[in-house]
């Protein structure tokens, strides 16, 4: 049973020394009894209390990791669970859903080896980041057999060094499978309460973690605590709900029970297999994963204008709300820009960084970026809020010394804060403002027509 408030409270230091950033004790167990906080954040809590304590400072969906041995130089490490909330807003997601493509064993070769190799290849460039997937998923197919299985699991792991799902119905085929990539920790699906026990063994023989599946909500929590008993806790939960309207009021069920009652039987991250619907639905059902709230997504086909806009939802989703992704404050060059050419000024937020570089870079023009900090926000945002103001651009052009690279002084500012061109004009006397267009798709017109 989890622990109240006060229960928690009276098994920590109380001596309010404020070292975990909350003003008392009290409030610090109150936090930790809600899931908002780690027991880590406090340093003072005696051995006999964290073992009292662990439980209630467990994550309700606990966390499965999975990656290659040891002995894979450079290998792909993927978490899944660890959430605390049910909506970002609350806090923040954490760990972002693994997303898998399938592979069937009954497959030739040489197509897996070209799917594997596509996704291996598979890399966008997305505001400051590269967009791949994650892992592999291989599936052993009727008639079932453990010598072709064990093959297409070891080719797969010879052209990649992803994390692996190994699907398999039968504990020997699972069991040639598991020997083909001996050290990995992968995930085993899946036990059911038919098998439960021998794929339970195998879990903790090869240290991975183990899919349980099961049609209803009491059918899977007897699940897992029979495979608990068993002594494998990493646990994954497949509902095997494949409709779009069931596969949400599941898994929301899932998560709900797990956050709110505290239901531990259910407190595991959920698989998803959108590749099992209809192929015109799968985009959709990946998509309604991503959100609600799957940890590992499995994908039969893989096609660039598919994967791509899952991809950036997830990393939408998946991004601190209030934490906005950022570039580095400075001064860039944009096409190998000369002393004459102008000098552009921006706001450090990646989206608005990156659609200004791209319209300037894609026309072929030279220019100097100037990035300002204004701690992740837009322009509008930052002006509204005071932080993209003449004083930091003024700050910004004087600390990144392009006076010093520049003979034409011109300094362009976004069109949306044309009334800071004043103030500017003031603080930097040598230089000459100019206020560009609104919008970044307007400003290879502009620099070819104005400047």
């Amino acid at each position: 049973m989890p622990l109240s408030g006060l229960q928690i409270y009276k098994l920590l230091p109380k001596t309010n020394c404020k070292d975990c950033g909350l003003p008392t004790c009290l409030a610090f167990a109150m936090k930790l009894a809600a899931k908002q906080m780690e027991l880590a954040a406090c340093p003072h809590v005696g051995a006999e209390a964290k073992a009292q304590l662990a439980d209630a400072s467990e994550p309700p969906v606990r966390l499965i990791t999975l990656k290659p041995s040891a002995k894979i130089a450079g290998g792909r490490e993927l978490k899944s669970g660890n959430e605390t909330v049910l909506f970002r807003h609350e806090k923040t997601f954490i760990n972002k859903p693994g997303m898998f493509l399938r592979v069937h064993d009954n497959e030739p070769i040489a197509s897996i080896q070209a799917r594997v190799a596509a996704v291996e290849a598979y890399s966008v460039r997305y505001v400051g980041m590269d967009l791949t997937l994650d892992g592999f998923a291989v599936q052993a197919e009727a008639p079932l057999d453990a010598t072709r299985f064990a093959s297409v699991v070891s080719a797969v792991r010879a052209a990649s060094k992803r994390p692996m799902i190994l699907i398999a119905p039968d504990a020997a085929v699972m069991s040639a499978g598991l020997k083909a990539i001996e050290g990995d920790n992968a995930l085993i699906h899946g036990a059911t309460a038919a098998n439960y026990e021998a794929m339970a063994a195998l879990a903790k023989q090869y240290h991975s973690a183990l899919v349980a599946c099961a049609d209803t909500l009491d059918g899977l929590a007897d699940l897992t605590n029979k495979i608990k008993a068993k002594g494998v806790d990493d646990l994954v939960l497949d509902p095997t709900s494949r409709q779009l309207g069931a596969s949400l009021t599941r898994q929301t069920q899932i998560r709900r029970l797990a956050l709110k009652k505290d239901f531990r039987p259910l407190g595991y991250p959920i698989i998803a297999f959108p590749g099992d619907a209809a192929p015109d639905q799968e985009a959709l059902q990946a998509a309604q994963a991503i959100a609600k709230y799957a940890g590992f997504i499995v994908l039969e086909r893989f096609a660039p204008e598919m994967v791509y806009p899952l991809l950036v939802l997830r990393e939408n989703i998946y991004t601190d709300p209030q934490k906005p992704i950022q570039v580095l404050p400075g001064l860039y060059e944009i096409n190998n820009p000369k002393p004459t050419d102008p000098v552009l000024v921006t706001t450090n937020f990646s989206i608005t960084y990156f659609s200004v570089a791209n319209e300037v870079e894609g026309a072929g023009l030279p220019a100097w970026l100037l990035i300002v900090d204004a701690e992740g926000m837009s322009v509008l945002t930052g002006w509204a809020a005071g932080k993209f103001d003449a004083e930091r651009i003024a700050k910004a052009v004087k600390d990144s010394g392009v006076a010093n690279k520049v003979t034409r002084h011109r300094l362009v500012v976004p069109g949306h804060v044309a009334v800071l061109s004043g103030e500017l004009e003031e603080a930097l006397s040598n230089w000459e403002i100019r206020v560009g267009p609104r919008e970044a798709v307007d400003l290879p017109a502009f620099m070819k027509q104005v400047l």
